[in-house]
């Protein structure tokens, strides 16, 4: 007997009915030792009551019987609230039965006599199979539901407006600039429609760690908004209720984990939409940053106190395009005094040049310039020369040529996390 069928049959319960005493009490002794509850009727009509007030998991009947037919138990079965799989047995092979008991969803049809019980065994746990699989499909149906619901007053509200929706777009978004744990983090978007594809959050967790994710989603306008406040919501629950930063040495993994949960969840949505992200979480006590790369271009730029600009390393795949999909996590120590800016695609499509890695030195050589300015008021000056310049997302925008309230060709976020003991103009 297969210990794993007579694992998974344990408490389990199988309604049999035959007219056929012989076969019925034989094959309650069989189904027994392998671990099934069984419950025996001599007569469907008998039986059909007993549904209408009971769940069993699997219903075995004969098909011929003088008062109520296995089709028409099968048929009854079907209108229960809560249907279970019916297996048919019969004495007659007749074609035409079969075709009918399967086109009315019959789990299973045997011919009788049974000779070997492992064909019914063999029919009762896929029929158990089968009873699973729809409870675990409605059991995530419930859990989309349940999201759904959560997310449509939000939905609701974009959809009245565009214009109030991108307010409440808006409203979503962290305040700028903030300051944690001696750092200080500002943003900017500039949609290319009302509603942006491009989002941004950041806060600070147990006194001690700074979450920030900059993600770009594939498409422009209302269907990729409504990804970002889907994606808004899903990783305020997760932090609420997963207990990611309880282990001081485990904080590095949490970006990873966390793309994990969005990838696995996107893909099993209907949004038929990915994205790309840089997800990121510093330490406020040591200055050590672990961060993921997940499709994202341009890589974060980390400007240094004595000027010098350079891309982070990192790579990834998008997120919501491959199941199963890992990320592997960089780790840093930001140097006193660094400033950090990380922008979204959309800047690279307000450059010139053609090419990927001409538009990225393009890049590289404006934040240069823009950082290497004589110190001024808004600098930071030191016995040992010129340093960098404190930098603001205004500042990087007028160097760039970018207005912050044109239309872009593209969503353009725009990211800077800098050291607190820069001043930060705005």
């Amino acid at each position: 007997m297969n210990q794993a069928f007579k694992a998974k049959a344990m408490g389990k319960t199988v309604v049999l009915i035959d007219d056929d005493l012989y076969t019925r009490d034989r094959l309650q002794v069989y189904l027994h030792e392998c671990g099934l509850n069984v419950v025996t009727f001599d007569s469907t009509v008998c039986a059909r009551d007993y549904l209408e007030y009971e769940s069993p998991d699997i219903v075995i009947t004969d098909l011929r019987s003088p008062e109520l037919s296995g089709l028409e138990l099968l048929r009854a079965v079907n209108q229960l609230d809560n249907p279970v799989p019916v297996i048919l047995m019969s004495g007659i092979g007749n074609v035409s039965d079969v075709a009918q008991a399967l086109r009315l969803g019959a789990a299973d049809y045997l011919i009788k006599p049974i000779l070997d019980f492992d064909v019914v065994v063999h029919a009762v746990d896929q029929a158990l199979n089968m009873r699973l699989l729809k409870q675990e499909n409605e059991a995530y149906k419930a859990r989309l539901e349940a999201m759904n619901q959560e997310l449509l007053h939000t939905v609701q509200l974009l959809e009245r407006d565009q214009q109030a929706a991108k307010q409440v777009q808006r409203n979503l978004l962290p305040i700028t600039p903030a300051s944690y744990g001696g750092m200080t983090l500002s943003h900017r978007i500039l949609p290319s429609l009302y509603l942006s594809g491009d989002f941004i959050d950041y806060g600070y967790i147990h006194q001690r760690y700074i979450a920030y994710y900059l993600t770009d989603v594939s498409g422009h306008g209302a269907s990729s908004a409504f990804v970002t406040v889907w994606l808004k919501q899903l990783v305020r629950r997760l932090f609420r209720e997963r207990q990611l930063f309880q282990d001081v040495h485990a904080f590095k993994d949490v970006p990873a984990q966390l793309l994990e949960v969005v990838n696995r969840e996107l893909m099993q949505s209907r949004f038929f939409s990915h994205l790309t992200s840089v997800v990121g979480v510093i330490d406020a006590n040591t200055r050590e940053m672990s961060y993921v790369i997940a499709g994202h271009l341009p890589l974060p730029l980390l400007i240094t106190l004595e000027g010098e600009v350079e891309f982070l390393e990192g790579k990834g795949k998008p997120v919501g395009l491959f199941e199963n999909a890992t990320w592997w996590v960089n780790t840093v120590k930001l140097p006193k005094g660094f400033q950090l800016v990380i922008f979204s695609d959309g800047i690279l499509e307000t450059l010139p040049d053609s090419d990927l890695l001409d538009k990225e030195q393009r890049l590289l050589a404006a934040v240069k310039t823009c950082v290497s300015q004589e110190p001024s008021s808004s600098g930071v000056e030191d016995t040992g020369g010129r340093l960098a310049t404190t930098l603001s997302l205004d500042a990087i925008a007028s160097g760039l040529g970018l207005e912050l309230d044109q239309e872009a060709p593209d969503d353009i976020a725009m990211v800077l996390i800098q050291d607190s003991s820069l001043p930060v103009g705005m």
